[in-house]
């Protein structure tokens, strides 16, 4: 019988956010509509539906951040190296997704937009369908680019934990290729990237003329 996999959220959140001059987990989400949720708020609600619990990884913002987390029904750890990267963030949030007996992760980049969830229910549904047939993990594809979030089964997650401190995901995913699924979506949020205030005033107007 097929088993469905027990699914932790987990979003990176540790970053410094030195282009952005603000930390990006605080941002304003929608953009430009201050006071409804932010970045890190979006990302947890999306991530809850399908997870049975959500993991925030935090650095040196982790004070500033955990009112958030805490008002979202969140669990916050701290990376206490954040300047290892964001290699070590994820290495510290997997090893609380085992920790709390869950075989398999929702790992997400505070500093991209909340995917739309019917893009996140695709990949679940895509997840659960090819990991029974060797596949370890899912990830979103769009305009050619791979995204995030990333759906990853126990077997990625031990291979991320066992890679050196100065690996990145990428080369762990390179070693494991065969055992990856590439999902196209329609959605533009899985591979935005939000790093400088021209990023983020492009993606408030992207917004604006979506009807």
């Amino acid at each position: 019988m097929a088993r469905s996999p027990s699914f932790c959220g987990v979003i990176l959140a540790a970053g410094e956010s030195s282009r952005m001059g603000r930390d990006k987990a605080l941002l304003a989400w929608p953009p430009g509509v201050a006071g409804r949720s932010t970045f890190l708020s979006a990302m947890i609600e999306l991530l809850q539906a399908p997870s049975d619990m959500v993991i925030v990884v935090a650095g040196k913002n982790a004070d500033s951040l955990r009112p958030i987390v805490d008002a979202a029904a969140g669990y916050l750890v701290e990376n206490h190296h954040p300047d290892r990267g964001q290699f070590s963030s994820l290495q510290v949030g997997l090893q609380e997704v085992l920790n709390h007996g869950r075989d398999a992760a929702i790992v997400a980049l505070v500093d991209r937009p909340p995917a739309q969830p019917r893009t996140l229910a695709r990949l679940c549904d895509a997840f659960n369908d090819a990991y029974e047939g060797g596949k370890w993990a899912v990830v979103p594809e769009y305009g050619g680019r791979h995204g995030h979030p990333i759906l990853i089964g126990r077997e990625m997650i031990e291979a991320f934990l066992r890679a050196p401190a100065t690996s990145t995901a990428r080369d762990v995913e390179h070693s494991a290729q065969a055992h990856i699924l590439y999902v196209p979506v329609d959605d533009p949020n899985v591979a935005a990237n939000v790093d400088t205030p021209e990023d983020y005033e492009r993606l408030a107007q992207a917004r604006v003329q979506t009807p």
